[in-house]
């Protein structure tokens, strides 16, 4: 493992990104979030949990449609953000926010949630051995049968390969860390879960070439 220096310090990059920018993503829903919801209305999973939910747009959007949502988000910045958000639209009720590091184990009780979501969480700057234990965690708190449903840039995007090259598939571009996903790092992390649906699309000006990936909590263990 190489530069394992600065993928710590992504922390602090993306909390002095936040404070520069209060509305960094836009204040409108991403597709994937669009696309998640209708998957989880369709299974009657209404307790969700957010991962990396950076200021808000997508946890918001849940709220605003009947979701209960729960965010773990590592920066002070963004938390406080989606906090404030939820105060001034009246869906404070609909939205626990707390401050995790979701490289450490939830404090959560095992089987609390129907679903969790997360936009690009999984290909910050976390190795294999970090998303493999991060999909333990998500796992854990899964009830039977609940799903997990997270997006991650691919190969075929154009940055894949650009800019410092910092461990295994990440790279360093503006500096953002991105792990680049393929198919076989997608199954790489399906243990105890069934593997459902990898959904590809296109995000953004570059445009963003990503996976957005649907597992399913395997109902016996």
């Amino acid at each position: 493992m190489k530069d394992l220096d600065n993928l710590n310090r992504q922390q602090l990059h993306w909390e002095q990104a936040f404070a520069k920018n209060n509305e960094m993503f836009g204040e409108s829903p991403s597709d994937a979030a669009i696309r998640a919801a209708e998957i989880f209305k369709s299974h009657s999973q209404e307790r969700i949990l957010e991962l990396g939910a950076g200021q808000g747009r997508d946890t918001l959007f849940f709220a605003r449609n009947g979701f209960q949502v729960h965010v773990l988000d590592y920066t002070s910045e963004g938390t406080e953000r989606i906090r404030q958000k939820a105060k001034e639209q009246g869906l404070s009720d609909r939205i626990t926010v707390v401050e995790h590091d979701v490289r450490q184990p939830f404090p959560l009780p095992s089987g609390s949630f129907d679903a969790c979501y997360s936009h690009m969480l999984y290909c910050m700057a976390l190795t294999t051995d970090e998303l493999v234990a991060l999909n333990d965690h998500v796992r854990q708190v899964l009830r039977p049968g609940g799903y997990n449903i997270y997006t991650v840039r691919h190969k075929g995007d154009a940055h894949y390969g650009q800019g410092v090259h910092r461990a295994e598939d990440l790279y360093e571009v503006g500096g953002f860390i991105v792990h680049f996903f393929d198919r076989a790092k997608v199954e790489t992390l399906t243990d105890g879960y069934e593997l459902i649906d990898i959904h590809e699309f296109e995000e953004g000006g570059l445009p963003r070439k990503l996976y957005q990936v649907t597992l399913e909590k395997n109902s016996v263990e």
